[in-house]
Order: C-alpha cells, then sequence, then structure tokens
C-alpha cells in the first residue's frame, strides 16, 4: 500500500485488495506491525487518517487504489480527553482522541454505552465518522459523568449529559420493575 497518499475517502471496491496487513489495535489503542508496536506516532497518525469500515464491520486500511484488512481489538480510538464550553443544557462537550482528532458530542457522534451488567462497568463509546468509534478512557468517562444530571424521560429518572442541544443518557435512576 502507499502510505504516503492523502487524506481519501474509503472505497474499498475500487481497490486492489492486499489481504491482511498485519497491521493490529490492541484494547489500549496500540498500534503494531507483525507483532511490533509501530513506535512513530506520525505513523500511527497516518494509518488513522486511512482507517474505515467495510459493511461486513471490519476494519480496512485504504490508499488510492489498494486496501487491505487490520484487526481490530476493540474500537481503534481512545478518547483521552473532554473539553466543556458553556454549562447546563447549552454545554458542548468535545473530545480529543489519541490520534489528535477532535469531536463534538452531538446527534451526528452520539455516545453509547455498552455492558454495565452487574460484573462490569459500562464502556462508553463515541461514534466518528465513517462508522468508527472512541472508547472513552475511564478517567474522561469519570469527568462526563460529573457534568451530568437528571431529567425525566418517559416516566423515568435518567442520568446523562447535555451537548449540542441533545440528552446523551449515561444511566437510568428509577428501578425497574
Amino acid at each position: 500500500m502507499d502510505f504516503l497518499s492523502p487524506k481519501h475517502g474509503c472505497d474499498p471496491a475500487a481497490a486492489v485488495d492486499c489481504g491482511d496487513l498485519g497491521i493490529h489495535i490492541d484494547r489500549q489503542g496500540r498500534w503494531f506491525y507483525h507483532g511490533s508496536p509501530i513506535a512513530r506516532r506520525e505513523m500511527v497518525c497516518l494509518f488513522a487518517s486511512m482507517l474505515c469500515r467495510d459493511a461486513d464491520g471490519s476494519y480496512l486500511l485504504v490508499a488510492p487504489g489498494e486496501v487491505g484488512r487490520i484487526e481490530v481489538e476493540d474500537v481503534p480510538f481512545l478518547a483521552v480527553e473532554m473539553f466543556v464550553g458553556g454549562a447546563g443544557r447549552e454545554q458542548i462537550l468535545s473530545f480529543r482522541t489519541n490520534v489528535d482528532a477532535l469531536v463534538t458530542l452531538d446527534a451526528d457522534h452520539p455516545l453509547r454505552l455498552a455492558g454495565g451488567g452487574e460484573a462490569e462497568a459500562p464502556a462508553p463509546y463515541l461514534r466518528l465518522e465513517g462508522g468508527l468509534e472512541a472508547r472513552l478512557t475511564r478517567s474522561v468517562y469519570y469527568d462526563l459523568v460529573a457534568r451530568g444530571w437528571e431529567e425525566e424521560r418517559d416516566g423515568e429518572k435518567v442520568y446523562g449529559v447535555w451537548s449540542s442541544g441533545v440528552f446523551f443518557p449515561l444511566g437510568r435512576l428509577t428501578p425497574s420493575e
């Protein structure tokens, strides 16, 4: 693959399939090539700019004319920092990922919670462009929870946050029947 190509769209159908590229992203957002860490941040950011999601849910690196699959343990990115503008229902929450992308929590980039059963803590994910996601780190999630408040939704008390004029539930406060 030509990794020095400028940023482009995800169109794997118009590319030569190079198969498995030997790149793996672990749960902590670390990138590896054939088991060795990719230490150069600039390379990780370049690869990240070429990453997209195929219709089957697999992850692809797409360069002009070439495409290859990579393995992702959970999601490819982490939200490592949160920025707050405004307050209350007028607040706007933005996140910086581990590859320095800035994403605002809004209707196009919603938050989803996975897990959160009795034995596990909820895992919060922020939707990015192209079907990609960033998992909020624990410290960022705690910062997010600290910005939340109670709302009444469909007769239930719900705890969540406002951002960009949208309420994002983080959990119910009313015990279920």
